[in-house]
């Protein structure tokens, strides 16, 4: 989509160009009559030629933009529609047909603009999340701390790298997958980023796919507060989700708690209340705003967390209800300082059958980074 978007732009910014070499008389060219609805005084005329010489450029720029992924595309794109749709009225007779290729090209750039408002949007969410990340006067971590712990979560922890560390206060990440938006949809590509707030839990997540290679959809799954919001929109524009209440409240805290082990120093929060269970299990239950989940953990031989089980609510609403939600880590590997799962899958336990929701890779981890992630290329194309 991206190239075809980008070679249309180009042509009607070429076809652009014969209206100036026409009123320039630069060189000959017959599908043009030159007529207007209404006569210019010269040199008028002449200005005008240039105004089209000038759409060309905005269009040519902007198919470059979209076909390199570069800076705000559809900007430069919505300001040449908008020069030619004014040029193609002066020039009704010949250029009427134009009107029809602008339209068509409003649309991208209308899901594009819409696009960067939405990630805006989170962008300053994540700011303030960050802003509210006090200082850490915590010591470091020593073994004896870990003593209160079950022995498997002890172990856990060891093994992690915790040990002469200190609990961050703020992590970003960034996965990518392949995700299903519900049980009977297939697979589509996913790439998301993740910021927490580690001493004072909260977490966004935002993440972006696209259904049938062609359709964008961006959503932000948030627990701020002690509250939970999820938020999808098609083209981020229509929304398809928008669940908040004490069922996604729930959901969310439960969300933050499975995410420790991308930050195992967490575990020894007061917020989370650890019960040993067997030799390579525990069970943890994390409480805040009135809210409390509880999630059974596991643990392989070697110390590595491999899986979490939890009754959490499938969804938001009157008519939701607990499922069984599971985490399943295949993968490890040492990210800033720590070893942690980069890869496994997320799965509901449906009366229906299995529903494998998310299949993830962990790409990028950072404890108590500057900020949030720079800007990507992608992010400003559909």
């Amino acid at each position: 989509m991206r190239i075809v978007l980008a070679v249309l732009l180009a042509i009607h910014g070429f076809i652009h160009l014969l209206g100036f070499l026409k009123v320039w008389k630069l060189a000959e060219v017959p599908q043009l009559t030159g007529a207007t609805l209404f006569a210019l005084p010269e040199p008028l005329p002449r200005v005008v030629g240039l105004i089209w010489l000038g759409a060309c450029l905005a269009f040519i720029g902007a198919a470059s933009a979209a076909l390199f992924r570069y800076g705000p595309w559809w900007l430069v794109a919505g300001v040449g529609i908008l020069v030619s749709q004014l040029l193609v009225i002066y020039a009704w007779p010949d250029a009427k047909a134009g009107t029809l290729v602008n339209i068509v090209l409003l649309v991208p750039v209308l899901f594009a603009w819409a696009d960067a408002r939405f990630q805006n949007g989170t962008d300053e969410q994540v700011r303030a999340l960050f802003a509210r990340a006090t200082s850490d006067d915590s010591r470091l971590i020593t073994s004896e701390a870990l003593d209160p712990l079950p022995p498997p979560v002890r172990r856990w922890l060891e093994n992690a790298g915790v040990v002469g560390k200190r609990i961050p206060r703020t992590v970003r990440l960034k996965q990518r997958g392949q995700m299903r938006l519900s049980p009977d949809k297939d697979e589509v590509e996913a790439a998301a980023q993740q910021y927490f707030r580690v001493l004072d839990p909260e977490f966004i997540w935002r993440v972006r796919v696209q259904m049938m290679h062609v359709l964008p959809v961006a959503g932000r799954d948030s627990y701020v507060d002690g509250r939970g919001r999820m938020l999808i929109k098609l083209g981020s524009v229509v929304p398809v989700v928008d669940a908040a209440d004490e069922k996604i409240d729930q959901g969310a805290l439960l969300r933050f708690l499975g995410e420790i082990v991308w930050f195992p120093a967490a575990a020894l929060s007061p917020y989370i209340h650890w019960e040993p269970m067997d030799a390579t299990s525990a069970k943890a239950t994390m409480t805040r705003g009135g809210v409390s989940g509880t999630a059974v953990f596991s643990f392989d031989d070697r110390g590595r967390f491999i899986g979490l089980i939890a009754d959490r609510y499938f969804g938001g609403g009157p008519d939701a209800k607990t499922e069984r939600w599971e985490i399943e880590a295949k993968e490890w590997k040492a990210m800033d300082g720590c070893l942690v799962p980069v890869r496994g899958d997320v799965r509901w336990k449906l009366a229906e059958g299995d529903f494998a929701f998310y299949r993830w890779e962990l790409t990028e981890l950072e404890y108590d980074p500057p900020g949030l992630f720079a800007a990507e290329k992608s992010a400003t194309m559909p």
